[in-house]
Order: C-alpha cells, then sequence, then structure tokens
C-alpha cells in the first residue's frame, strides 16, 4: 500500500480511536482502580500496553500487506456442484461466480472490495474490523457504566480525582459527593424502571436539574 494511503480518513479514525482507548483505560480506568504507581497498577498497565502495542502491529499488517487478487488465469469448474442444489442450472452458478466489476469469475468465498477495487480471495477485512468495533465499543461502554454507576459526569471525574488528591494529603478520604449507591445512582440517571433501562428515553424522573440527592442526605 502507498505512503499516501495511510493518510486516508478511516486509518486515521483507526489510530485515534486505539489511542483515546488506550488513554481512557490506562490513565483513567487503571489509574482510578489500582493506581499506575502501585504494582499491580504496573502491571495492568504493562499488560495493556504490550496488547495494545501488538493490536497496533497486526493492524499495520494488516494494512501493509496485499490482499492479492483472483489469478487471471482462473476459470470456474463447471461441473463443480458442491456450491448449488442439484435442481440449479448451471448457467445460474457460473453466474453466481461471476463479478461485473471486474468483468471475471471469482473463486468460492471470494467477494468483491470496494476499498482495493479488485475481488478479494476469502475476505476477512470485515469481520476483523467488527471485532475492533466490539472490543472499542465495549471499552466505550464499560467506561459509560463506571460513571452512570458513580453518579458522575466526565468533568466531574477529573475534579474528583485532584479533590482524591487533596483529601490523600490531608489525612482524609474522598468519596463524590453525589455518589449514593449503584443501584440508586443508576436510578436517578435512567430512571426507576428497569425495563426502560436499556431505552433510556423517560425524562420524567427529572427534576429541575437545580438540585440533586447527596451522601449527607441519605445518612
Amino acid at each position: 500500500m502507498k505512503l499516501k494511503n495511510f493518510l486516508s480518513i478511516p486509518i486515521f479514525s483507526v489510530f485515534f480511536v486505539m489511542g483515546f482507548v488506550y488513554y481512557v483505560t490506562v490513565f483513567i480506568l487503571i489509574e482510578d482502580w489500582v493506581g499506575l504507581q502501585t504494582s499491580a497498577g504496573s502491571l495492568n498497565s504493562m499488560i495493556f500496553t504490550t496488547l495494545a502495542c501488538l493490536c497496533v502491529l497486526s493492524f499495520l499488517v494488516g494494512v501493509l500487506t496485499d490482499p492479492g487478487r483472483v489469478p487471471s488465469s482462473y476459470i470456474p469448474d463447471v461441473e463443480d456442484t458442491s456450491f448449488a442444489s442439484d435442481q440449479e442450472p448451471k448457467k445460474n452458478v457460473l453466474q453466481s461466480k461471476y463479478c461485473d466489476k471486474c468483468a471475471a469469475y471469482k473463486p468460492p468465498r471470494t467477494h468483491h472490495c470496494r476499498v482495493c477495487k479488485r475481488c478479494i480471495l476469502r475476505m476477512l477485512a470485515c469481520g476483523l474490523m467488527m471485532l475492533a468495533l466490539s472490543v472499542t465499543l465495549g471499552t466505550l461502554l464499560g467506561w459509560h457504566i463506571y460513571l452512570i454507576t458513580h453518579n458522575m459526569t466526565t468533568i466531574e471525574y477529573y475534579e474528583g480525582i485532584r479533590a482524591a488528591w487533596l483529601a490523600k494529603k490531608s489525612g482524609l478520604s474522598y468519596r463524590h459527593p453525589f455518589d449514593i449507591s449503584v443501584y440508586k445512582n443508576i436510578t436517578l440517571v435512567l430512571g426507576p424502571n428497569t425495563l426502560r433501562w436499556f431505552c433510556p428515553t423517560s425524562t420524567s424522573h427529572l427534576k429541575d436539574g437545580v438540585s440533586f440527592p447527596t451522601l449527607r442526605d441519605s445518612s
């Protein structure tokens, strides 16, 4: 692949998402969980960094490796009926193995790639991309579940880090003032009806947005 293809928006987006996921996992989740200065935090960050490097390396190999092409001398076997029923005419079998865009026949499990602009033998790019997107979305889902169960926004999370640091210097402990309990936190955000948690469209449980229940109210 030419170097200029690295400047394409899809490839840049993948690198951006990888960097974002790495930052959130190491510097937010692991730091808040056990702390990067501890032995457990260092071990977890080292393991995740290794996996992230392997992910980037695999992506680079996938980008730089030529996916191959259908041999120009390929001609389908008319007598091969392994992918057709007994009632299906041989003419229809040949039509299903013909690529109109390449104007050539294609072997079984071959698909036309719009990016490469040619047929690819046993194309797996879509499956790998779906796997990468699933991992990315799963990480983002976990991050937002963490925020909801602690009843905080992203800005409040960063403010809480500084507040916890100041409290630790004074020999005190810090807890987010609006973090009441896991169940109550979820109901305050998604509503009391558990059936609507997976489709949070209801806003009737929201108040004026000026006052919120705190730990002091529940104690």
